[in-house]
């Protein structure tokens, strides 16, 4: 069903919808109608229009994380290289968002917030198992010390998400690059690292 020219329409209906609207004032009856489709159709791919909000989520940042996730298996890459491009990928799907949020000049700020939400949980949770394989590799060639790689990846997909993104907790940009100072010397000194081998992340 994913990928059918009437998935795409009904996802290309939301998104159009939401340049003007409250998500919390579109009905399912006017997404099919936007997407020139009967409303059984509509039933027919998707269940509510909660999960069309996050199959829409989903399609707005595919290539990115896919991207990311195909990371894991290139060994041939230095393990530090390939999170600096995972934690690439993460601020480009956030930069991402923000332009086409900004866009959205209808919503306020609990629809963006719900909105938010549901983007930064698409995210963490996609991008979660590929850094996770990845510092798992690292840790079994000596790489870095760490007994828990899944939580070390949550960790910093929540706090470089979180901070880039900028709306959930906004901050200066002086304030950002203080709080990702903060996560590398973390990240550093509990994996095993002398200071500086993870200042690639300034750069994000």
């Amino acid at each position: 069903m994913a990928g059918s020219a009437k998935y795409d329409m009904i996802l290309d209906a939301l998104q159009t919808l939401l340049e003007t609207r409250d998500i919390r004032t579109i009905s399912v009856s006017e997404i099919a109608q936007t997407a020139g489709i009967g409303k059984g159709s509509i039933y027919y791919y998707f269940p509510s229009k909660d999960a069309i909000l996050e199959a829409l989520v989903e399609r707005s940042y595919e290539k990115p994380l896919e991207t990311a996730k195909q990371l894991a298996s290139r060994t041939e890459i230095p393990s530090f290289t390939r999170m600096a491009m995972i934690f690439q990928a993460c601020r480009n799907s956030s930069l991402a968002f923000r332009r086409r949020d900004s866009a959205g000049e209808a919503m306020d700020a609990p629809e963006k917030a719900y909105i938010h939400q549901k983007y930064l949980n698409h995210l963490v949770t996609e991008l979660k198992p590929a850094l996770t394989e990845i510092l798992t590799q690292s840790i079994q060639n000596g790489e870095i010390r760490f007994d828990y790689p899944a939580a070390l990846a949550e960790i910093a997909l929540i706090v470089l998400a979180v901070k880039i993104d900028n709306t959930l907790v906004p901050g200066t940009q002086e304030e950002i690059e203080h709080t990702i100072e903060g996560l590398i010397s973390l990240m550093e000194k509990g994996t095993g690292n002398p200071s500086g081998s993870l200042n690639f992340l300034k750069t994000l």
